[in-house]
């Protein structure tokens, strides 16, 4: 399947082969079901294919993004091609997926294509073989021109012809409102479900509402189909980074960001490289993380509420938090709390309100307790981050909304005991989380749960109650190959 000249030991690729603790067979196993998803029929590997991937041989596409996809889940970071000693055959531009013309009619047009593609092919979110994760400069410098002005906005593009008013719109108000609350429906059952239940009737809806703007319709009414499009946008790259889609999961935000900029919406926009930011996060990169937040602050800084600007000061701390800058960390976080001292929640718009008095004590216990992590598992912190966690799990035992918050917070909970080498508490809090996560699906849930009690056995495999959490986890929430 590829050509073996100069055929040396592929030393990169063995050190994460190894590491991953998988067998030839099982990582051949995984490239031809993945191949499969991708319509790649033709793959078919086996053991003998994989010994010689490690001894040198150069595979052809899609064997490199295919291998790195599977790294970057296995390790939850990004794994690029290079990075496995590995080139493609068909390498794309860097910031090939995401570095996206800024105008509305090519957003339109993207975002239809793009959702269309997921509700038919949409398994694992694999699109296509050119669909892979963005980070570094291929993700930054794209998304710096977010805040470059267009030279004309939405009615010069789908809205009302230059020489006159046009026709009024076809939708009336009642109808905008509708798709608004429908919306504010679909992110309360994400908060409340998990993206594993909705996702698809999410993406459909955006589907539909690009139709729309597909029509010709005054500015103002332009401008609003762009907000909740961009909403919509937003929702469907959040649940699919919920269920582990990741690379599908970015693609959507950054279309998201681009209709926020159609929109004219700075706070949304913002929002969304707050995202952004949450997964890059996620997959260990706190530096683009980073750079992410301070774009959205600067590109929101005259317009965001209160609210919003907590919520982006709270995840800097996170980001500072897994750089190792201490007090940077600890001046944000002081930032988040006497910034949300003066949020009107009532003069919000509905994406922020997820960020409640609890949501902030929840980000700053994360601050803290990855500041422990980062210090070697550092007491000081740990001490810092309980409190913190503590009320933000009692802060949303009761909320029958924010339900994977709550799941989040008592797996955090769970993390802190581990670090104040309190083990039976850990097992309880992460026992009673196995019960929440059951209820809503979020395969970001179950993995932390996953990771939490795998650390739990590692650490104090000899205690009662965490032989009994680990006895519980592997029949109840069981680890499993796909995500719906």
């Amino acid at each position: 399947m590829g050509g073996t000249a100069e055929k040396q030991p592929n030393a990169r690729l063995t050190s994460w082969f190894v590491r991953s603790g998988w067998s030839k067979g099982e990582l051949a196993r995984q490239v031809n079901r993945r191949a499969r998803q991708l319509g790649a029929h033709h793959v078919s590997t086996d053991t003998s294919r994989v010994r010689r991937w490690l001894d040198g041989e150069q595979p052809r596409e899609p064997i490199p993004r295919i291998l790195s996809e599977l790294f970057s889940e296995r390790f939850g970071c990004v794994v690029p091609v290079e990075d496995l000693g590995l080139r493609s055959a068909h390498q794309p531009p860097a910031g090939g997926d995401i570095d996206l013309p800024w105008a509305g009619p090519q957003t339109v047009q993207l975002i239809s294509e793009f959702s269309r593609s997921d509700l038919m092919l949409g398994r694992r979110g694999f699109l296509g073989t050119s669909l892979a994760l963005s980070a570094g400069p291929a993700l930054l410098e794209p998304m710096q021109r977010w805040l470059v002005p267009t030279a004309q906005g939405p009615a010069g593009v789908l809205g009302a012809p230059k020489d006159g008013p046009g026709r009024p719109s076809r939708l009336s108000e009642q109808e905008l409102e509708l798709l608004e609350a429908t919306t504010a429906m679909f992110r309360e059952w994400d908060n409340q479900c998990g993206g594993g239940l909705r996702r698809k009737a999410v993406v459909g809806q955006l589907h539909e509402v690009t139709d729309l703007l597909q029509e010709q319709h005054p500015e103002p009414v332009a401008r609003r189909l762009y907000r909740i499009t961009a909403d919509l946008a937003a929702l469907a790259g959040w649940m699919s980074y919920d269920v582990g889609l990741h690379p599908t999961a970015q693609k959507y935000l950054v279309l998201a960001l681009h209709a926020a900029k159609e929109a004219g919406d700075r706070p949304l926009g913002a929002f969304i490289l707050s995202s952004m930011s949450r997964q890059m996060i996620h997959l260990d990169r706190p530096d683009d993380a980073l750079e992410l937040i301070h774009l959205a602050q600067y590109g929101s800084r005259d317009t965001a509420g209160a609210t919003t600007q907590a919520m982006l000061h709270s995840l800097e701390a996170r980001a500072y938090a897994n750089l190792g800058q201490v007090n940077k960390c600890h001046r944000a976080v002081r930032m988040a709390e006497d910034t949300f001292a003066d949020a009107q929640p009532d003069q919000d718009p509905a994406w922020i309100s997820f960020f409640t008095e609890a949501e902030l004590h929840a980000e700053n216990a994360h601050s803290y307790r990855d500041l422990a992590y980062v210090a070697g598992r550092s007491p000081t912190y740990a001490s810092l981050a309980r409190p913190e966690m503590q009320k933000a799990v009692d802060g949303f035992r009761d909320d029958r909304v924010h339900q994977r918050a709550y799941a989040l917070n008592l797996v955090g909970m769970g993390t802190v005991h581990l670090l104040m080498r309190e083990p039976e508490q850990a097992a309880h809090c992460t026992d009673h989380a196995i019960s929440v996560a059951k209820r809503i699906r979020s395969e970001r849930v179950n993995t932390r749960i996953r990771k939490t009690a795998q650390t739990a056995v590692r650490d104090f495999g000899e205690v009662p109650e965490v032989a009994r959490l680990a006895e519980r986890l592997a029949v109840e929430l069981p680890e499993v190959a796909e995500s719906a």
